[in-house]
């Protein structure tokens, strides 16, 4: 047990390996994480028939049993239909992550350590039993001194240890398979789980989250029936949260009176636009606005919480995608394809012709359709789940916001069931699609391209006698670098060595067995001492060259290319 942890690099509880390598080998073949053929129905479950009735529940119970790590792991492979079958995500996406709450000594030493001050003097009132236990943190209900009412979110105990702990043995398999197994060359599992590691240890940092708070409230200000609740900083660390208590019914548990009492199409308007807005206009992507995190205020409105997943995307790679969503809703088959490319990495097998024609159809038909039977988001889960099976690996982002968009549509069929949710996200990437052309000719970017041009005036006379001065002297070089010398030279003598060392080893064999024939006086074990050693230090050489060659020498990386965004 401990060998093996000194082998993984790892200091952890060898039980703990056991376990997850037990886990590992009852799914091997399972079909999970063996990617998509076109072969199949392009809306059916994908592998539904080879799947056995019941395993794909089976694994979510177990991966919940492994604890928060695993349900986390388990909630953003739902997001990946590119290499996760159907059955498998329907079984994830029914993922509970709540348990059993910790007891009320244990919250309140914790936010004491964290505050560094008694809780009756942070609070007024606190309440012991929580509203909400899960698998990383529980929620309970506070007033603070002046009777204002505040969630206290507390992280769990020893929770940051053990998902370090169990993340570095995730990557150190994920790394395992991306250079003994095709499928994890081929989805990258190495770079997924250094996403997921990323994206999961911003979530146990609950600043951030409350940077993510006032991020959203200050971006949705223009839409006052969406509220954000504001966080408390002098009652916030990295593992205690302060915010305004929120009073509200989940927005799948409202009364039906209710909805036939109040219109609420516009209010799940206001939401669609407010979460393109922050996709499009200011770049985050809230990753798990599912329908448990949005509240209907008694006043009409709805508060959005459980921030803490917040993924990033950069100006270039947000342009792209609403070039792509624009181009699907457009009806515009080949463009969506293109533009699909421009933002994948190609794979060696990329098939395009393949690619292009399949992503045709299904525009096509998502377009005389109207969007009735598919949404926007399904429709982007599907262009990851062709592109995988096409050779394509598509970015983190686009199922991300396929599933987020799913979501909303979820949250909207809820409150309004009669809302025409595609032609509101039509409509409004229409409106943001006219904002950002309006801003190309703002006086900022003006002023910005005016001083590129004013740059590009002034260098180009010293540039351009440079390069004239360059090949009159005949000095001109042109260097190629697409072979890594460095790494030839290794490889070569990598050759070298093992050639030389086999050719040593030959020879030593050959010396001693000639040397068996010798009549010597000096014995071991009946055998002439000086062959027999020479035979044992052939024998090591012999093993150590065979034992290199399976543990360090690898595969080629297959080949992949990306377009620059």
């Amino acid at each position: 047990g401990a060998g093996a942890c000194r082998c993984l690099g790892l200091v952890m509880n060898p039980s703990r390996i056991a376990t997850v390598a037990r886990f590992l080998v009852k799914y091997r073949n399972a079909g999970i994480l063996t990617g998509v053929a076109l072969d199949d129905p392009l809306f059916a479950d994908v592998d539904a028939a080879t799947i056995p009735d019941g395993m794909p529940d089976d694994f979510a119970r177990d991966l919940e049993a492994l604890g928060p790590t695993f349900v986390k792991i388990g909630q953003s492979l739902s997001t990946r239909p590119d290499f996760v079958p159907a059955p498998y995500i329907v079984a994830l996406e029914r993922m509970q992550n709540e348990v059993s709450p910790i007891d009320a000594s244990t919250v309140r030493s914790i936010i004491e350590a964290e505050l560094g001050v008694r809780l009756s003097k942070l609070f007024d009132d606190f309440d012991d039993v929580p509203i909400g236990a899960a698998s990383l943190a529980q929620v309970h209900v506070a007033s603070l001194h002046g009777g204002r009412p505040v969630a206290v979110k507390v992280q769990r105990p020893d929770v940051a240890a053990n998902l370090r702990e169990d993340l570095d043995l995730l990557a150190r398999l994920a790394g395992a398979a991306g250079l003994v197994t095709d499928a994890g060359r081929r989805y990258g599992f190495g770079d997924w789980v250094g996403e997921f590691r990323k994206t999961l240890s911003a979530e146990l940092d609950y600043r951030r989250e409350a940077e993510n708070l006032e991020s959203f409230a200050r971006h949705l200000e223009k839409y006052p029936r969406i509220y954000v609740p504001k966080p408390v900083w002098d009652y916030t660390t990295a593992r205690v949260l302060t915010m305004e208590y929120v009073a509200g019914d989940k927005v799948t548990k409202f009364s039906e009176l209710r909805r036939l009492e109040e219109d609420l199409s516009g209010v799940a308007t206001e939401l669609v636009r407010a979460y393109l807005d922050q996709v499009f206009v200011h770049g985050l992507i809230h990753a798990d606005p599912h329908p448990g995190n949005v509240l209907l205020t008694p006043d009409g409105r709805l508060a959005l919480l459980d921030l803490g997943m917040v993924a990033h995307v950069p100006p270039r790679l947000r342009d792209q995608l609403l070039k792509l969503v624009l181009a699907i809703v457009d009806g515009r088959g080949e463009q969506a394809a293109e533009t699909f490319m421009h933002l994948s990495t190609r794979l060696e097998d990329f098939n395009e012709g393949g690619f292009t024609r399949e992503i045709s159809q299904l525009v096509a038909q998502y377009s005389s359709s109207h969007g009735r039977g598919m949404s926007e988001g399904r429709l982007l889960l599907e262009l990851s789940r062709i592109g995988a099976a096409c050779g394509l690996r598509s970015p983190p982002e686009l199922p991300l916001l396929g599933k987020t968009l799913l979501n909303l549509e979820a949250v909207c069929n809820a409150l309004a069931p009669d809302l025409p949710v595609e032609r509101v996200i039509e409509e409004h990437l229409q409106d943001v699609m006219q904002r950002q052309v309006k801003g190309m000719f703002s006086l900022n970017r003006i002023a910005s391209d005016a001083l590129e041009v004013q740059e590009l005036v002034r260098e180009s006379p010293r540039r351009l006698s440079q390069l004239l001065r360059t090949l009159s002297d005949n000095r001109f070089r042109v260097h190629i670098t697409g072979l890594e010398e460095s790494r030839l030279i290794e490889s070569l003598q990598k050759v070298a060595n093992r050639i030389s060392a086999g050719v040593i080893t030959a020879a030593l064999i050959l010396g001693a067995a000639m040397m068996m024939k010798v009549e010597t006086s000096v014995r071991l074990f009946g055998y002439p001492a000086f062959a027999l050693i020479l035979f044992l230090v052939a024998f090591c050489m012999g093993t150590f060259l065979v034992l290199s060659s399976l543990v360090t020498d690898r595969r080629a990386r297959p080949k992949e290319d990306r377009d620059p965004i």
